[in-house]
């Protein structure tokens, strides 16, 4: 969503217009994947096949409609999240198509958040991938109902049943396949449409012939159609009914059941095709507008008004409740795109923007179409709108009237694992370099910019090294500002090596006047899961209520930077006694008192330095098994799984993300450049403290 040009309303604004009228038939829907399981590609031929593009763009040719940033066309990657609207069969969408590596995680998570249903890409060959479940996850946390398309039928080793399996056990899903695909690789022949009892076909330009099934293929469509049956009879009581009335259910009941539980996420529809090759994509919008949810499908969002919960009124008229969800800035200035919950936006008007508690005043609205926009005056409840100019705008901030000054849930970027010293090749570019950098990470909440104050360097922290090195790159040319960076350095982190100490912490200052009295006794325990918590169980009035608050600052303070000099994490700290002085004792007193508690207690329980691991997926042809493995334990590298595929092999290992700088050059290398690894964060494990590489 980047570069946006300005264009005039068109005939295809009047047509949103129109829609615009009738929620129901809205779709907010994203696009999301593993890397290259062909998500820009289908994103490509929806937007053909709505006709909101005569021709189609390709990845690999770097001129495909979703893929607007300069780098993205000359990587053939998606970086950043981009947006359209396309109209298919009387529904308006909104589709936001994501990337698929890890690095840029972020622009799947903000996506997740204002969307209302998502498509999940599988590839037919490669299946259920690392980064699948990730973002499957990520819909799963924000409770966003899903359709699969398995892509890619027309590849050598597709096998849609494999694949279904692997959504089953992997995914943890209930896949109900819906259009079948015949055959694979050379030998697809088009999908069954298991409602309605056909064969679909595509020739060569993609136009699609609606056949009679062929008799072979009875007997699997017929018993696709009975599980689809089976399945949607557990949607409601009458469905249950009629299914045991008739041992079946007709095609529109079969669309109601599966509505319901998929809206419910207790079924996923499933359909298959290759867009590429433009196979499968006319079933495939079908299924958005039958069991993806419009925007009253969703359950009201809640927000804080005035400390207290409350759901949000979700009419054009009732109070605006909207979240910045994504800000952006090209050479026209910045561009804020936001979720209308409830009310509405109009051009001009000013409001309130809840996160920073000031007025703020709307500029021009803009529908956004990949890298074009068309302005439009105003914009109502369930609608996804871009703001130029808006005031101070930041990803996660809400956007409300003064009167009902609510705020949702913001968005949380993960912690960034990996850090570049930068700095600018000319000394008179700092101030240039750092203002490129900071206007990023505006943009990015995934990046943090710091200063280390023992060595003057500035730090660039992000969620890996593509992901640094795109927004490096993006700093030179946008900013015309060299750059040089130093070695890449690690996210670590530290805990315990002991289940449970306890500890005191004690500040007794007397210099003549009044002085400074503390006195803060703490129990540290081993945390299997989270990063931490903080309990109080001091009784009897040993420590006033009035200075819990700070008890509470200073451990929090110990655990930003422990013995090791790390963020401390997996620790437990409870407040069990203490002691005050009626005069001497105030806040400051105490938060030094817990801080130094905190920390003597993590002494005393045998700090362990951790370090982030990845889970690697290796991809590359058989005859390299050997020396992909060999370079993965030359990294200290755990294999966990093999698997091999029509001459292809799969490995799997766990290893420290230290060990895997230049891993992508060195596979490249050991296979002639047939080889690809893809990785996703696994957890912190612990390390050895004299191999460790601090920044």
């Amino acid at each position: 969503m980047t570069n946006t040009t300005p264009r005039a309303a068109s005939n295809k604004a009047s047509a949103y217009s129109a829609l615009s009228n009738v929620r129901n038939n809205w779709r907010n829907f994203g696009i999301i994947a593993h890397i290259d399981a062909g998500k820009t590609t289908l994103s490509e031929r929806i937007l053909f096949k709505t006709g909101e593009i005569h021709r189609t763009g390709e990845v690999h040719e770097g001129n495909a409609t979703m893929d607007t940033m300069a780098l993205e066309k000359e990587r053939g990657i998606t970086i950043g999240a981009a947006a359209t609207r396309c109209i298919w069969n009387g529904h308006e969408f909104t589709l936001i198509d994501t990337p698929g590596h890890i690095d840029f995680a972020i622009e799947v998570e903000r996506s997740l958040r204002v969307l209302d249903g998502a498509i999940t890409v599988l590839s037919g060959v490669a299946g259920v991938q690392p980064q699948t479940e990730t973002v499957w996850h990520q819909a799963e946390k924000h409770g966003v109902p899903m359709i699969i398309f398995v892509n890619k039928m027309d590849q050598t080793g597709a096998d849609f049943a494999r694949v279904t399996e692997q959504v089953r056990k992997q995914l943890g899903a209930r896949p109900v396949p819906l259009a079948i695909p015949v055959g694979a690789a050379d030998e697809f022949g088009g999908v069954i449409d298991v409602l309605q009892q056909r064969l679909l076909q595509w020739d060569a330009k993609g136009n699609m012939t609606v056949l009679a099934l062929p008799a072979e293929l009875q007997a699997q469509a017929q018993a696709a159609y009975a599980y689809a049956a089976s399945v949607a009879a557990e949607a409601s009581d009458a469905l249950t009914d009629a299914y045991l009335a008739n041992d079946t259910l007709t095609h529109a009941e079969i669309l109601q059941g599966l509505r319901t539980l998929t809206l419910a996420r207790k079924a996923t529809p499933m359909l298959a095709g290759s867009a590429y090759k433009n196979a499968g994509i006319e079933p495939l919008l079908d299924a958005v507008i039958a069991w993806l949810p419009a925007p009253d499908d969703r359950a009201a969002p809640v927000a804080t008004l005035n400390g207290n919960s409350v759901t949000v009124a979700t009419g054009d008229t009732d109070p605006l409740a909207a979240l910045v969800f994504k800000v952006t800035h090209d050479e026209h200035g910045s561009l804020a795109f936001v979720r209308i919950y409830g009310g509405s936006l109009h051009e001009g008007e000013t409001i309130w923007n809840a996160s920073l508690d000031s007025s703020v005043r709307i500029g021009r609205l803009y529908v956004v179409h990949a890298d074009e926009r068309t302005s439009t005056t105003q914009s109502g409840a369930g609608s996804i709108i871009a703001i130029a100019n808006l005031k101070d705008a930041l990803t996660g901030q809400t956007l409300s009237s003064k009167a009902q000054p609510w705020t949702l849930e913001s968005i949380h970027a993960g912690e960034p694992v990996v850090a570049l010293a930068v700095e600018p090749g000319s000394g008179t570019d700092r101030a240039k370099m750092l203002a490129a950098l900071d206007k990023f990470r505006r943009e990015d909440p995934s990046l943090r910019l710091e200063n280390n104050v023992e060595t003057g360097e500035t730090i660039l922290w992000g969620m890996g090294e593509l992901h640094l090195d795109v927004v490096l790159e993006r700093a030179r040319r946008e900013a015309a500002v060299d750059i040089r960076v130093g070695a890449p350095h690690v996210a670590y982190k530290e805990t315990m090596g002991l289940p449970m100490v306890e500890a005191e912490g004690k500040l007794d200052k007397q210099n003549g006047g009044k002085g400074m009295y503390a006195r803060v006794v703490v129990r540290l325990e081993l945390l299997d899961d989270g990063e931490f918590a903080f309990a109080n169980v001091v009784k009897g009035g040993v420590i006033p209520t009035a200075f819990f608050p700070a008890v509470e600052k200073g451990v929090q303070q110990a655990m930003q930077q422990g013995p090791l000099g790390q963020k401390v994490t997996g620790v437990k700290v409870t407040l069990l006694d203490g002691d005050f002085h009626a005069v001497d004792s105030n806040e400051m007193a105490f938060i030094i008192a817990a801080k130094e508690a905190v920390l003597a207690g993590l002494r005393k329980a045998k700090p362990v330095l951790l370090e982030p691991v990845m889970k690697v997926t290796v991809d590359a042809p058989a005859i390299n098994t050997g020396d992909v493995i060999g370079d993965l334990q030359r990294r200290s590298g755990r294999v966990l799984g093999i698997a091999e595929n029509t001459g292809r092999v799969e490995v799997v290992a766990d290893v420290p993300l230290t060990r895997l700088f230049g891993h992508t050059n060195d596979l490249r290398s050991l296979s002639q450049g047939r080889a690809f690894a893809s990785s996703v964060y696994a957890r912190h494990a612990a390390c050895d403290v004299e191999e460790a590489s601090f920044v």
